[in-house]
């Protein structure tokens, strides 16, 4: 059914006799429904409409409110005369402001005119009108250079649509009180009037602050991929290109900071980046993904943050999960029996116990890009966590990464490479990473296996030892 001005009050309660329960609950004038002559008389011949305008409801309002309540209760919205070619509309005058702001636009001059639509725009459709702009050919690196634009012009709009009230240990939750953290946080570094007076506060202070990557990788791992399951892929990308912005700003602060060279004014920029992006969070990202995700999803969403982290040691206290479902563990469960491989079998548990107890770190990629597999060993180098299996490898690296993963792809797709390997120093760590090209018996291209490993102890054997030495 599509709702509209004309659709018959008896029509309504036809398909959804709830309908008639929730009308009387949603404004008092409705009780009249409870009335059977009115409801032989008027009821038979009253539209939603003339409905409207005997609750004293606006009508956009009523028939909003209804195709919820259906939502709710059927599992399937029903669509509403002119609601597609409203948002559309919509969407086409936001396009056309950021158009006109990539083109040099005046800020002031672009708010005036997004005034009209201030009451009408949710936080999903700056979201979904990012994604369409980068389709049509916008850079990804302009929406981001722009989206600070964006955000200053919807504004107004953002300020009125504040995130519902969560429970807690729900994903969102969490974020946002690891949010409160970071505004803290960054207020102290904002009242330090000389960074290299009191160096050790500052560095201490810009540690507790550099804890905001584990904030940032939850929302790379486990809602990223879930969103972009739904088909919303775009305002990741640019989010998480901010998110490595910041990384880069911290790294930098915190290396001047050791070297008693940090200007006040590079700490104040610090913290409004980061008070930036909990604003794009808590007014764009997670009002659109509460619209966007139904409660398994966010099941998902749930199930591998254990696995990441808290920020600041926020970990929920009591577990989360949606309604009638059992633990998050159960969206991860294992499949026994035994496997018979070329020179041998092994059951399932213990090709897992296998694999997670190798001194490597394994993920594995089929031939369609698709990571199906990481081994969850103890002291992974790189995060994982289950919400990247299924997602596409070029989505689980940074964007400045993503032309090297291309590559190395397409040269093994190609047949022209087997191998491609890196090594790195990070945390006073020496890392070996390699990429091996997976074919089978025919010389098929089936996948691409990653091995990273710290070598630090490795490198610095000498001599030789030729019998076991446990020490005391």
């Amino acid at each position: 059914m599509v709702l509209g001005p004309d659709t018959k009050l008896k029509d309504l309660i036809a398909a959804y006799p709830f309908m008639k329960d929730f009308l009387i609950g949603f404004n008092p004038h409705f009780k009249a429904l409870d009335n059977p002559l009115m409801w032989k008389t008027v009821g038979r011949f009253a539209t939603l409409s003339k409905a409207a305008v005997m609750g004293g409801a606006k009508l956009p309002d009523l028939l909003s409110a209804l195709a919820a309540e259906i939502e709710r209760r059927t599992g399937v919205r029903p669509g509403i005369e002119g609601e597609a070619q409203a948002a559309a509309s919509r969407e086409e005058t936001l396009k056309g402001i950021i158009r006109d702001l990539h083109a040099g636009g005046d800020v002031a001059a672009a708010k005036e005119r997004f005034r009209e639509l201030i009451k009408d725009v949710a936080p999903w459709e700056i979201g979904k009108m990012e994604q369409s702009l980068m389709k049509e050919g916008l850079p990804e690196s302009e929406v981001k250079r722009l989206c600070s634009v964006h955000v200053e012009v919807f504004k107004e709009s953002l300020d009125q649509k504040a995130v519902p009230g969560l429970p807690a240990g729900h994903p969102v939750h969490t974020l946002m009180r690891e949010n409160r953290e970071a505004e803290r946080l960054c207020a102290e570094l904002e009242s330090v009037a000389d960074p290299n007076a009191g160096t050790s506060r500052v560095s201490e202070l810009l540690g507790r602050l550099a804890e905001i990557d584990t904030h940032f990788l939850r929302k790379e791992n486990q809602l990223f991929p879930v969103l972009e399951a739904k088909g919303v892929a775009g305002p990741s990308k640019v989010m998480w290109a901010v998110h490595d912005d910041i990384r880069i700003l911290l790294k930098d602060a915190r290396i001047a900071a050791a070297e008693r060279k940090l200007p006040a004014d590079r700490l104040t920029f610090l913290a409004a980046q980061v008070r930036d992006m909990v604003y794009k969070e808590e007014h764009i990202l997670f009002p659109m993904a509460l619209e966007l995700l139904s409660e398994e999803e966010w099941g998902k969403v749930a199930a591998g943050e254990g696995e990441i982290g808290f920020a600041w040691g926020l970990a929920p206290e009591q577990a989360w999960r949606p309604a009638g479902t059992g633990a998050p563990a159960e969206y991860l469960a294992r499949h026994a029996g035994s496997i018979s491989l070329d020179t041998g079998s092994l059951t399932a548990d213990q090709i897992n116990l296998m694999l997670t107890h190798l001194p490597v770190d394994l993920s594995f990629v089929n031939e369609d890009d698709e990571v199906l597999y990481y081994s969850s060993t103890p002291e992974r180098i790189f995060p994982r966590s289950p919400g990247v299996i299924g997602r596409r490898v070029q989505n689980c690296h940074p964007p400045r990464s993503v032309d090297t993963v291309e590559r190395i792809l397409a040269e093994f797709k190609a047949g022209r490479k087997d191998t491609a390997e890196f090594w790195i120093q990070m945390r006073g760590r020496f890392l070996h990473i390699r990429y091996f090209a997976v074919r089978d018996a025919d010389g098929k291209y089936r996948g691409c296996l990653e091995v990273s490993q710290d070598v630090t102890g490795i490198r610095s054997l000498d001599g030789e030892r030729r019998l076991l030495d446990w020490g005391p």
